[in-house]
């Protein structure tokens, strides 16, 4: 079985009750990859494993921002290798879990950033401001104008000193990357119903006290589960209308996951077993057995 096995999948698939039951079985301790997990008091609406889920296993990298600091994916990578190596040390397995794709893979392969690095969306500059900046780094940008995607991510890369290589499918440790997924019916009822389920369990009430952070946490303006509350606090939206759009914006976000776990990470797929969850866990369990 190899030092470290990651655990990604769309929202609301499994993934934390997976890690936590095949923590128990493997002597592992857990790291978190979801970007949002790392705030502290975003709890219910990013779906935050709970003191007694973690059934006393070792959780890292949760809570661990004040909802007013930036957080870079630097510092994820900086952090998560910091952690990879002192339960490594202790001889013990490491179970990296979420679904953010981009700290999975800055963690595990061969992203080479500066300190201070920066995911900026440019929202206040054009396509054409964006190709404008880019070519006072380089003459050579070959990219079509209207490929914002690819022209952001390259501006980032300039203005954080990243290294421009070809290294970053260079995975650095020994690594077994697991998939739960499901249908795509299924997984938007389980969106669904998870959504339900936090406005039961509070997440007005979370929201509300975190009214004050609105205008000031990027963290609180880009969560999926608490951004959608802004109109909301402004009279411009019902809860009925907060309660849709946070199902909708979580249903894009599972289509964007898989879109990058297709194209970016060598996983293999296994299905859950909502009926009897510990199928599952057997079935990968074996899996990582023959690692």
């Amino acid at each position: 079985m190899k030092k470290i096995i990651v655990i990604t999948g769309p929202t609301a698939v499994g993934k934390t009750k997976l890690s936590v039951s095949l923590a128990q079985k493997i002597n592992a301790e857990i790291i978190n990859a979801d970007a949002m997990q790392v705030y502290k008091k975003l709890n219910i609406g990013t779906a935050k494993i709970t003191e007694e889920e973690k059934e006393g296993i070792p959780h890292h990298l949760f809570d661990i921002i004040d909802l007013n600091d930036s957080y870079s994916i630097y510092d994820y990578q900086k952090d998560c290798r910091k952690k990879i190596e002192e339960i490594t040390k202790k001889e013990k397995k490491v179970i990296i879990v979420g679904g953010s794709g981009l700290y999975i893979k800055a963690a595990l392969y061969d992203y080479q950033f500066s300190e201070g690095t920066t995911m900026n969306k440019y929202e206040d500059l054009t396509n054409e401001e964006i190709l404008n900046k880019l070519k006072n780094y380089s003459k050579e940008i070959d990219i079509h104008q209207n490929n914002r995607k690819r022209l952001v991510r390259l501006l980032n890369k300039y203005e954080n000193n990243e290294k421009i290589t070809n290294n970053k499918h260079k995975l650095l440790y020994d690594v077994s990357f697991i998939g739960l997924t499901t249908e795509r019916e299924k997984l938007y009822k389980k969106i669904n119903d998870r959504v339900d389920i936090m406005f039961n369990d509070g997440l007005l009430e979370e929201a509300k006290s975190l009214k004050g952070y609105a205008q000031t946490s990027r963290a609180f303006q880009t969560a999926i589960g608490y951004k959608e509350f802004i109109s909301f606090f402004k009279n411009q939206d019902s809860l009925e209308t907060v309660k849709e759009k946070i199902k909708t914006n979580c249903r894009h976000y599972a289509k964007r996951q898989y879109t990058f776990f297709k194209h970016q990470l060598n996983i293999k797929w296994f299905q859950t077993d909502y009926n009897n969850f510990n199928n599952t866990v057997e079935e990968i369990y074996a899996y990582l057995k023959e690692q």
